[in-house]
């Protein structure tokens, strides 16, 4: 079982195909079966869960967060990804998906959520705010970036969440880390150094209940 934990794992980060992990490893067939299992019955994020409390130990944080940090992030889709689950990104002039993500203050996923890259901050800072209300309900504060509005701000209220807008300052000049959030930038970071997380790919079936079409 660690044998197909570790081809799960090298597969994430190289972003090969399921047919073409070393042969040192176990069967394609034997490891994607694992991997649609564990994350279809929970057990994917129960050890997400464990290993971020674990993590917020080791750095003297109690285990329940009261602050997120929300913001997304545009990617390519595929050339096999649907037509139905990608869009065109107003702001940034690129096409595919975008992910919206709500970090704790370490920079660790609480929330996740995958859209057309056409659909507008606001609507996903609301899903991301009322996923983290449902599975974190300590949290009683959150920062974004100036892309989401007074509809996040107000949404978040409602939830028992104050949602601050972190402005960037005045005369910074290209990339400047921000007060609070730039962990959440960090935490895209080091998504995008697993390969399979740095383009957006087809989506099985069983998956596009989970991707939201763009508005």
């Amino acid at each position: 079982m660690r044998e197909i934990v570790n081809a799960i794992l090298y597969q994430a980060r190289t972003g090969c195909q399921w047919h073409y992990p070393p042969h040192d490893l176990p069967p394609k067939s034997a490891v994607y079966y694992y991997s649609a299992f564990w994350r279809d019955d929970g057990t994917a994020e129960t050890i997400h869960d464990l290993l971020r409390w674990q993590a917020r130990e080791m750095c003297k944080r109690h285990e329940d967060r009261t602050a997120v940090v929300l913001d997304s992030q545009t990617v390519r889709a595929s050339a096999n990804a649907p037509k139905d689950m990608t869009g065109l990104d107003p702001g940034k002039k690129s096409p595919g998906r975008k992910r919206g993500i709500a970090t704790d203050a370490l920079g660790l996923i609480i929330a996740v959520l995958v859209v057309a890259a056409s659909m507008h901050d606001n609507a996903i800072g609301i899903a991301l705010l009322d996923n983290v209300a449902a599975t974190a309900p300590t949290v009683t504060k959150s920062w974004v970036d100036a892309g989401f509005k007074q509809a996040v701000v107000e949404h978040g209220a409602r939830l028992g969440i104050d949602v601050e807008i972190v402005q960037r300052g005045s005369g910074a000049r290209g990339f400047t880390p921000e007060p609070k959030r730039w962990v959440v930038e960090q935490a895209f970071g080091t998504l995008l150094l697993h390969r399979r997380l740095a383009r957006g790919r087809r989506t099985a079936t069983w998956r596009r209940r989970r991707v939201l079409p763009g508005r």
